[in-house]
């Protein structure tokens, strides 16, 4: 079988992605601060075919994969971004090793395999403050339960209640992908420079 192009790559990520989530990608896209940006009219009501065409021909085939494995890491679609990673060599770009790649928003695992919110378990229990919204968010992602949350919520400080979600809660991958996701939300700059630590 030959191998995969980088334009047939990405129309494969973008295929599986869900309805909500290829809005999320569109959404994105449009957002993208850095420059070429991509006009309204390029992406609003285009198929997954036809952004695929919009992505390589402002980009360049090289451009839109690292965009491409980018935004599907904001959105946490890192599944989706896996293949795309490897057909540009294993890694979104050359990071430094203490970095994630390529930004605070750029994804859940590190350069070095280990997933952000294992590597900084530490400074995440100490730091985070915003505790009970994060639980409330876990909780309506079903990555916590009913008897796990009124758990968590009656202990009395918030590395307590950090520990106990760490042994109950973060054993799968996608537990930590969502973890992540809605750590970056609440607790934007501490993740940000918890990325940039060496």
């Amino acid at each position: 079988m030959p191998p995969k192009t980088i334009k047939s790559a990405l129309a494969e990520a973008l295929e599986d992605l869900s309805k909500a989530d290829f809005e999320k990608f569109c959404h994105k896209l449009l957002d993208r601060r850095q420059e070429p940006r991509v006009k309204r009219s390029k992406v609003e009501d285009k198929s997954r075919l036809q952004i695929t065409d919009v992505l390589v021909s402002h980009f360049t085939e090289e451009g839109a994969l690292q965009v491409a494995v980018e935004i599907l890491k904001e959105i946490d679609c890192c599944e989706e971004a896996k293949p795309l990673e490897t057909l540009a060599g294993g890694q979104s770009s050359k990071p430094d090793p203490s970095d994630a790649s390529g930004g605070a928003a750029g994804g859940c695992k590190m350069a070095d395999g280990k997933h952000f919110v294992d590597k900084h378990r530490l400074d995440l229990i100490r730091r985070v403050s915003n505790i009970s919204s994060i639980l409330d968010e876990l909780y309506d992602n079903e990555v916590v339960n009913q008897e796990v949350y009124d758990r968590i919520r009656a202990l009395p400080t918030s590395q307590d209640r950090m520990r106990e979600l760490y042994r109950c809660s973060m054993n799968a991958e996608k537990a930590k992908d969502i973890f992540y996701k809605i750590l970056l939300a609440n607790e934007k700059f501490l993740i940000e420079e918890l990325v940039t630590k060496k």
